[in-house]
């Protein structure tokens, strides 16, 4: 019986100083190349960002091959920033999808060479249905540059690989130039981070852009809470009695005097050098930490996050119209996601 011939496993690659030189060499040629276009910017841009702005419709993007995953990419990108797009493939559109066309609608076509035979079918129906074009070509003399309404130059000198044949540069720079689109048609629309939060629900992003500090605050009779002239001894115990690691002193009117917590209480013990009995008969008013950090029950969730981190503190007491009405602890926001 004859036996099948055993292959021995590939050898990896040493990812040796050629290896690391040629990828840096590839990422610093794939950036000279956007340099480059940046620098060919045209005024056309103003128009364009304005004609996008103001799509009372969809914005329709659309390319071939490699050039359609980009063109998949740009519409996300527009419609996470609340422009309405879709990709639009234009073999399957020249079939039949085009009926999702209206006039309302501005085409963006991406083809580095500007001939693509799909595309330009496609450019035909568009001119025909008064549908503005915008083109995205590596070919300013092409035929998607001449019947196309505007024009980005995506022209790069070569691609990243040797035989300057695979899809590389090019495409890399039509994405950073549909990247520069959306930003400046959100910055035109006037788009806010609560919009975006919209758009973006779900996940650690959706938290921190829509989680408010009435989520997750703690409020009575969960917290403690009680008047200055509380004594040490009575104070520690309702720490003791609470999770929030602090207790809440307030005045006559309600308002916050200050807070005592585990770090205030060691402190006290460390320094004190009389009786424990005195000590403990004191106010708690006179350990407290008096004018601490406090955060309305509107704000952000995130930024109380970011206030306890910068200042290394655990809890944050929560305040409206000068009036105690919750604390937000460090492990709630923790937990909600937002770390």
């Amino acid at each position: 019986m004859s036996s099948e011939p055993t292959s021995k496993p590939a050898t990896p690659a040493r990812a040796d100083g050629s290896i690391r030189d040629k990828m840096a060499e590839t990422l610093r040629l794939e950036a000279s190349m956007i340099v480059a276009a940046s620098a060919r910017l045209t005024d056309n841009c103003d128009e364009i960002v304005n004609l996008l702005g103001a799509c009372g419709g969809r914005i329709l993007l659309t390319g071939m091959g490699k050039t359609g995953f980009v063109a998949r990419k740009a519409a996300a990108t527009l419609c996470s920033t609340g422009a309405p797009a879709i990709f639009l493939h234009p073999s399957e559109a020249v079939h039949g999808d085009l009926g999702v066309v209206s006039q309302q609608d501005v085409l963006v076509a991406m083809s580095n060479s500007g001939e693509t035979e799909e595309i330009l079918k496609l450019i035909e129906f568009m001119g025909r249905n008064g549908v503005p074009v915008i083109g995205l070509t590596g070919n300013l003399n092409s035929t998607l540059a001449c019947h196309s309404n505007f024009v980005i130059d995506c022209h790069v000198a070569r691609e990243a690989d040797q035989l300057s044949l695979a899809p590389t540069c090019s495409t890399t720079l039509m994405l950073a130039i549909s990247d520069a689109l959306a930003i400046a048609v959100m910055e035109q629309r006037g788009f806010t981070a609560e919009e975006f939060a919209q758009y973006h629900p779900g996940g650690s992003l959706g938290k921190k852009l829509l989680l408010k500090v009435s989520d997750v605050m703690h409020v009575a009779p969960a917290i403690p809470v009680t008047n200055q002239s509380v004594t040490l001894r009575d104070a520690i115990e309702m720490v003791s009695h609470r999770k929030l690691g602090c207790l809440f002193l307030t005045d006559r009117d309600g308002n916050l005097s200050g807070v005592l917590t585990d770090g205030d209480l060691r402190r006290c013990f460390q320094s004190w050098k009389g009786s424990l009995d005195q000590l403990m008969d004191s106010a708690a008013a006179t350990v407290m930490t008096k004018s601490p950090l406090t955060i309305p029950s509107h704000q952000l969730a995130a930024v109380g996050l970011r206030t306890m981190e910068e200042r290394q503190i655990t809890v944050l007491p929560v305040i409206d119209d000068g009036k105690l009405v919750g604390a937000v602890h460090l492990h709630d926001l923790i937990k909600a996601g937002l770390a």
